[in-house]
């Protein structure tokens, strides 16, 4: 999976290693993807760090893919979860930052899912899990281009599913909600979670368990879904409480 060595994607694996998977932990930073291997494996899971710059380019996503299958064999389970989120508002983007937001959230995922899809129609089936994101849809004032992006995830996964779901490929979305990181003491999105049912930002293990449910045999009827884990950000009144 991508960009898992922190908050939601080490969650993911943790959460996958839990459940038996030998998981393949990737980013662009090694001394973290060490030590996130390091402590699945202290806790008997299977693991291994893969550094990755998916910067958006074919060669990057093939080169992963690549050496991903050598080291596991095959990938059954596909979970792109990197992605970047500058701030900046559209009047303010230059085209470096177009191009960089655009290439780790959308391009990387797309020529990732392509390099390693074939390998499991050829296997029989396999599952791809794409992370999309509560703004997409509640539009925010800043990170327009990241919102589109992530509403291009959602769209590609309802048009994955109708592509592959014959070959055996499920391809569902996961839509977090706020979530907070664990290592921050004080954390400013809270505020957005004010007025909902749960009243306050998630733990990056809510999207983690989403993720197992969605790659497991229980949710072999769950084809082009984007299952909204946001507390209720996005589908209930907020109250003015």
């Amino acid at each position: 999976m991508t960009g898992s060595t922190s908050n939601i994607g080490r969650a993911i694996a943790t959460a996958f290693a839990g459940e038996g998977a030998h998981v393949v932990v990737s980013g662009r930073d090694a001394t973290r993807g060490k030590g996130v291997v390091a402590a699945l494996r202290e806790q008997g899971g299977k693991a291994d760090f893969l550094r990755a710059d998916l910067d958006g380019s074919k060669a990057a996503s093939e080169s992963l893919a690549a050496r991903a299958v050598a080291v596991l064999g095959r990938v059954d389970i596909l979970v792109n979860n990197a992605g970047i989120y500058p701030p900046d508002g559209t009047l303010t983007t230059d085209e470096t930052t177009f191009d960089r937001i655009v290439g780790v959230n959308l391009r990387a995922p797309y020529f990732l899912s392509a390099a390693l899809v074939p390998g499991m129609i050829g296997a029989g089936g396999g599952v791809v899990i794409n992370l999309g994101s509560w703004i997409s849809r509640l539009a925010v004032p800043s990170g327009a281009l990241y919102s589109a992006t992530k509403g291009a995830m959602e769209t590609l996964t309802r048009a994955w599913s109708a592509e592959f779901g014959a070959s055996g490929i499920r391809v569902n979305a996961i839509s977090p909600g706020v979530v907070k990181p664990v290592d921050v003491e004080v954390f400013a999105g809270e505020e957005l979670m004010r007025g909902t049912p749960i009243g306050r930002a998630g733990h990056p293990d809510a999207i983690a368990a989403a993720a197992v449910y969605l790659a497991s045999d229980d949710a072999e009827f769950v084809h082009g879904t984007v299952l909204d884990v946001d507390g209720g950000r996005t589908g209930v009144y907020l109250s003015a409480s």
